[in-house]
């Protein structure tokens, strides 16, 4: 609509905002009217009219099959629009018009903002499965009606009231038509089984709405006046309401199709059961959360009983392993409290992996400079703890065997998205120090080293990825080590 708009209208970006606020309410009022709407809107030179928008009706057959969106018209052709644009009035008159052996009735409302018509909607109602309407189809045609004479005067849509379509109740969940006292007039069978949920045991016609509804719902102190305003209908609003075991959504519409409120329209749903789903969600969410944040403190209990173990070994081999220990263990709990705050299975990792680096960094402080270059972004639970005790193994063992002992030196973490091969969804991360380099004859794959076998293992077994450790080219010194690692989408592929 926006491109429409600015290509062919001479609308301004606030008259557009207006078209933008009527589109996300109409689909209100073509299920009211059991018909198809078209926005059509005159061109800048005034010579044709496009069409800009279009609803078909959940209540009813379409009018048109085809899609409108775009068309050209020029003015002329139409009489109703051009009826409805220059006097500015909602136009009916004329014989049904016959698209395709369907005979359509052919009406136009003006589309009014601040004195001025910005356009018409052409309401199209297929006649072929006309009978004799009952009371809730009689109701829907006069709330139409008085809509659509709203429209017309430049009262609808409400200004600032952003309606959600996906979320807020539509004419089908339930509607319920009041007077301007806020007694109920008529209620749909829907509208009814909704309040029967709230644990209403009489009729609602005759009854005041608000007071009802505030009776219905629990309160410890005096009636919610505001609850009972909004369920009386007196200003556009939406709320929920709960009592007895079930939720209502509400949606108050106050109806001024000649200036002062002569009712109000209150459509409703029944979302019980999508509440009790999303509480159950909220549950398990927090359980999970609860989970990962015990786990995080049972494995730093594990971390420093293990420190205290290795303060009291005599062995520099044995206290030096059970350092080593203490920082997988570690890595692990940096992953599952991450995973406490979240709330789903999915870490942003270049945080979890600046602390790896930082707690491994503690074996030669100050001595050596660790750095990160590139992003790993997000990834799923199941590759990021797997792979922050492969960063810890390969950092750990850099800062251990590439540097002599009080020496200086720097390693860098990198990591690419797509991994060798461009456009994989797959993470290429590369550790590289300028340490002494690799013993002559250095076999990677074949190394006996402890953190060189879980490194293996974790990439090759459970990441499904490639590991290497390579020489850095002359002139240059050190070791570079390349890990290539599918990411969880492309993992489930296979």
């Amino acid at each position: 609509m926006n491109d429409l708009v600015r290509q062919h209208t001479a609308l301004s970006e606030s008259d557009l905002e207006w078209l933008h606020l009527l589109v996300s309410e109409w689909q209100l009022l073509s299920d009211l009217s059991f018909a198809d709407l078209v926005l059509w809107v005159p061109t800048r030179d005034g010579t044709r009219y496009v069409s800009v928008a279009q609803m078909r009706p959940n209540t009813g057959p379409t009018s048109y099959q085809d899609d409108m969106v775009g068309h050209l018209v020029p003015r002329g052709r139409r009489p109703l629009l051009d009826a409805a644009l220059d006097e500015g009035r909602i136009v009916r008159e004329g014989d049904p018009e016959w698209r395709e052996e369907v005979p359509v009735r052919v009406e136009s409302i003006p589309v009014r903002r601040e004195g001025r018509v910005l356009g018409v909607i052409a309401r199209n109602t297929n006649l072929l499965t006309v009978r004799t309407p009952s009371r809730l189809e009689l109701t829907y045609l006069q709330s139409a009606s008085d809509l659509a004479q709203m429209i017309a005067a430049g009262a609808f849509p409400f200004p600032g009231q952003q309606v959600d379509m996906d979320a807020s109740p539509r004419a089908g969940d339930g509607l319920i038509r009041l007077d301007a006292d806020g007694v109920v007039q008529y209620a749909s069978p829907n509208a009814l089984s909704a309040y029967h949920r709230l644990g209403l045991a009489a009729d609602l016609v005759g009854q005041h709405l608000g007071q009802i509804t505030a009776e219905l719902a629990p309160s410890r102190g005096p009636v919610d006046e505001a609850l009972v305003k909004l369920a009386s209908g007196y200003a556009p609003r939406e709320t929920e309401v709960e009592g007895n075991g079930g939720v209502i959504q509400l949606r108050a519409i106050p109806l001024k199709p000649k200036g002062p409120r002569i009712g109000s329209l209150v459509l409703l749903r029944d979302v019980t059961e999508l509440r009790r789903r999303e509480r159950e969600l909220i549950t398990k969410d927090a359980t999970i959360r609860e989970i990962h944040h015990r786990v995080k403190n049972n494995l730093q209990t594990v971390a420093a009983l293990l420190r205290l173990q290795a303060r009291r070994m005599d062995s520099v081999r044995g206290r030096e392993a059970l350092n080593e220990a203490v920082r997988r263990v570690g890595s692990i709990a940096i992953v599952h409290e991450t995973l406490s705050q979240n709330l789903d299975e999915r870490v942003e990792f270049d945080d979890i992996a600046d602390r790896v680096i930082a707690m491994v960094a503690e074996i030669s402080p100050g001595k050596v400079e660790c750095r990160r270059t590139g992003r790993f972004g997000i990834l799923d639970a199941e590759v990021a703890t797997p792979l922050s005790m492969v960063l810890t193994e390969v950092l750990q063992n850099a800062l251990e065997h590439a540097f002599p002992q009080d020496g200086h030196g720097s390693l860098e973490v990198s990591a690419v998205r797509g991994g060798l091969r461009p456009g994989a969804g797959r993470l290429l991360i590369t550790v590289q120090d300028d340490g002494r380099g690799l013993p002559e004859g250095f076999d990677p794959q074949s190394a006996g080293n402890l953190g060189l076998q879980i490194v293996r293992t974790l990439v090759e077994g459970e990441l499904g990825g490639t590991f290497d450790m390579l020489p850095v080219p002359a002139p240059d010194r050190g070791t570079r080590v390349v890990l290539d690692i599918p990411l969880q989408a492309e993992k489930e592929k296979r």
